[in-house]
This record gives C-alpha cells, structure tokens and sequence, in this order.
C-alpha cells in the first residue's frame, strides 16, 4: 500500500506488519505539539523526569524478550544480540536518569563589587532524531534519555526497515507516564520528513544517525534556521594487531568487533592491519575460529550470522569483494553468498580476504557487512598511516602489550573512539562520537547531554548599599 511502509522479515522474506506513514500535515501538527508540550515539559522538576525515565527503563526489561524478538524479526540479528541490544538501550536510560538531576550552573566572581553573575543551563527545545536500522532500539533511547532528561521534547523517525522496535519503545514511555507529546515518532520517506525536521521553525535541534552523504545534506538544511546539530556518521575503523599482542584474545577480539549484527554497524572493523612477522599465524587463528560462524535465521538459537538487511547492502558486500579479487586478492575463509530475490533474502557467509592492498575499494569504503580484509606491516608508523588514510573517524581498535606502543597509536590514531585491547569499547557512560568527517558532538556520558541544553549567562547589578 503507498500510504503503508511493508516491514519485512529479511532472513525469510515474510511481511511482519503493515505501518502506516504519516501525512506532512500529521507530522507537522506532531512538530507543533512538541513544541507545545516542551513549555509543560521543561518545567517539569528534574527528579520527575528522572523517576519517570526509571519508570520507562524498568518496564521495557520486564517486556525484554518481546522486544528483542521483534528486533530480530525486523531487522535480522540474532536473538541473543538483540537481547543485548535492549539492555545496552535501558543503559542509556538509566545513566540519563541519573544525569537529569546533575544539570548544575554555577556563579562567576564578578569584575565590580556591585554585580552577581549567574550561569544557567536549560534545555534547548524540541528535538528531533533520525535514527538507522542497525541498532533500531539503542540509537533511539541514545537520544531520547539524554533529550527527555535535560527537559527537551523528543520526535523520532525511525528507518523505513525497523519501525516496530522503536514504536514498541516509545509505546511504553506513554505507559509509564512521560506525555505523548513530549516523545513522540513518526513514520514515512527518510529525505521527506528529514526536510519537514529540518525547515520546521518548533525544532531547534537534529540528531542523526546514519550515513556521511545524508549527515552533511541534514547540516546543509539546518543552516537556515541555525539548528544544532549532533551527527553520528560512517566510518571505516582499522584494527592493528602489534607483533607483541596476544595473538589469540586479538582473535577473539576482532570477530567481536567485526560479526555483530553481521558486520552492519558503524564501529565494526573494516581494516585489519597486522605485522609482516605474526600475519601468518594471526591468519590461522582467525581463520580457524571465523569457520565455526554459522549463518541463519535470528530466532534460531545457534545462529551467529544473521542476515544482510536488503539487496542494496548485499550487493554492496558482493561488489566490494569482487572488486578485490579482480586486483589480486585471495579467499582465505567463505566468499560464499546466497541470494533469494524471489523472498527478498540475503545472506553472507563471514569471510576473509588476504594479500589485499591500497587500491581495493574495500580499504576506503565502508563494507557493512562480514567480510575481513587482511594487509601486513612493518613499522608501526606504516600501521598508523594505513589506518589514518580515510576521511573517516569514528573507531580503531589496536591490540599490544607494549604500553609504549599503545601510547604512541592512541596518541596517533584520528579516531574519535579507540579500543586498546578492547573489540567492545562502547557504553552509556562514555563519549561516543567520531573525528573528521565521521561526525560532529558526542552521545553518552556526560558529555551526551551537553548538546541537549543552552547556556544562559545572568549578570545582576545594583548591590551597592
């Protein structure tokens, strides 16, 4: 139906549900309500809002398992990542509740003994995110908790393939008590509603999610109204494996990095760079344990590998790696794929390539999926150049025992997010963000809540007596 977006189940193809898309003039009555609400909102007490963000935490994990079932149905991962996903969600929740009550000013000794000054923060005004499939239920309460928490009103819409799990989110919010219009979603064409957020005259901030094309096309439109801006863009993350590390925790560490949510996230590692002396043995191990991956259905228990969300990232896999052995690249594991137009299902079999150099596409476009390129060095200088030439700057890993060797590649790395023996580095109380064209601000931590308020600077006069 045009008026319907079709969610599909992409390891089988099978319509999951019918959602309906909301009309420009539904979306911009939903603008002018939060913008409305944001008066009551903003003056609710920061304990309330605290309480009423635990509130919501508390019930979305006693309703886990329907959640992250319905994650898996829509968007592909295994079941026991989407787990994963919903409490990684509550996390963010939980950490702004606690933040909402440590918005703090402060008072500045003044130049004349006749004047006070006072800085206050406040909450910026109706916020409005465009969040990606990948992570469908994380991305949103990244945003929302820190939003709802510093007194903002909250407005997402969620991608066209992964509706549902925010829906059911944002659902329970209402449940709990937060006002329907303080938190808000809507349903339609990403470009077309990204336009109504960014012209609407009630938004005063975007939050994005998603690609670099999109993200700069999101700030070029904001600039009219001067919006603020917070963008969580693309990334191409190298892993460096030193010749001290701990050959099999790299290993381990790597596929964690790498597999999740079949290698379709930003952070994942999409170069792994390795030194010439322990490349061959680095190569076996991974090989070895990257074999005993298995590729499935998400609600099936022993699946590792779900599938790829649509053709258009499968067929960006596909190109990537062809492209690599045409230039002389090797199949080390997998290469294999499978592809049902018929039902709309793709699948990629976790692979590495080796022998793979500068001139592959692989090793300056963001794969998103679960294929490995491995590329050798000799000196650490050559590691930190390999890894640094790309626009992007989201994440690097590196994996070293020598603290004199990961003081010098943390120092280095242009990277917003570094794991150093670490495949996992994410969290709700730390910054994430990227460098360079990777994005601009950070989410999480206490620095997630900073682009959430303004700051207001008071100076009294008059206390001579």
């Amino acid at each position: 139906m045009a008026n319907h977006i079709q969610v599909y189940n992409p390891a089988s193809g099978e319509l999951i549900k019918e959602v309906p898309m909301n009309t420009k003039e539904q979306i911009n009555q939903s603008l002018a309500n939060g913008h409305m609400e944001f008066k009551k909102w903003s003056r609710t007490d920061a304990h309330t809002r605290s309480k009423l963000l635990k509130d919501w935490s508390r019930v979305i994990q006693e309703n886990k398992e329907k959640i992250a079932e319905v994650m898996t149905l829509e968007n592909g991962k295994p079941l026991k990542e989407s787990i994963g996903e919903v409490n990684y969600a509550t996390s963010y929740i939980d950490w702004y509740a606690e933040e909402a009550t440590r918005i703090y000013g402060r008072t500045v000794p003044a130049s004349s003994p006749s004047k006070r000054i006072i800085v206050n923060r406040q909450p910026i005004g109706l916020v409005a995110a465009i969040t990606p499939w990948n992570f469908p239920a994380a991305m949103m309460t990244r945003k929302a908790a820190p939003a709802l928490a510093a007194g903002c009103t909250f407005i997402v819409k969620p991608a066209e393939e992964t509706p549902l799990t925010t829906m059911k989110l944002i659902e329970l919010a209402h449940d709990v008590g937060i006002p329907k219009d303080a938190i808000q979603y809507v349903n339609g064409n990403g470009p077309e509603i990204g336009s109504l957020f960014t012209d609407s005259e009630h938004v005063r901030k975007i939050t994005f999610t998603g690609s670099t094309p999109v993200g700069k096309t999101l700030i070029r439109n904001s600039a009219d109204t001067v919006k603020h801006v917070t963008m969580e863009l693309g990334g191409h993350a190298p892993l460096i494996v030193a010749e001290d590390a701990d050959l099999d925790f790299a290993v381990t560490q790597t596929i964690i990095s790498k597999f999740r949510n079949a290698g379709q996230t930003c952070v994942c590692a999409n170069r792994v760079i390795v030194h010439e002396n322990i490349i061959d043995s680095f190569s076996e191990k991974l090989a070895k344990a990257v074999s005993t991956l298995k590729v499935g259905h998400g609600l099936d228990n022993d699946t590792d590998i779900g599938p790829i969300i649509n053709e258009k990232g499968y067929r960006k896999i596909v190109n990537q790696v062809n492209d690599a052995l045409d230039k002389g690249a090797e199949v080390l594991v997998g290469n294999k794929f499978s592809a049902n137009k018929e039902q709309d299902t793709y699948f990629v079999h976790p692979t590495i390539l080796q022998n793979i150099d500068e001139s592959m596409n692989i090793m300056h476009e963001e794969t998103f999926g679960p294929v490995i390129p491995l590329v050798s060095f000799k000196e650490i200088d050559e590691a930190v150049e390999l890894a640094n030439h790309t626009p992007y700057g989201l994440a690097a890993y590196f994996f070293t025992n020598d603290y004199r060797v990961g003081t010098y590649l943390q120092e280095h790395l242009d990277f917003g997010i570094i794991g150093w023996n670490d495949g996992a580095p994410s969290g709700a109380h730390v910054p994430f963000g990227g460098m360079k064209e990777s994005g601009l601000g950070r989410e999480g931590g206490a620095e997630g809540i900073e682009p959430y308020l303004e700051t207001k600077y008071v100076s009294v006069g008059g206390y001579d007596f």
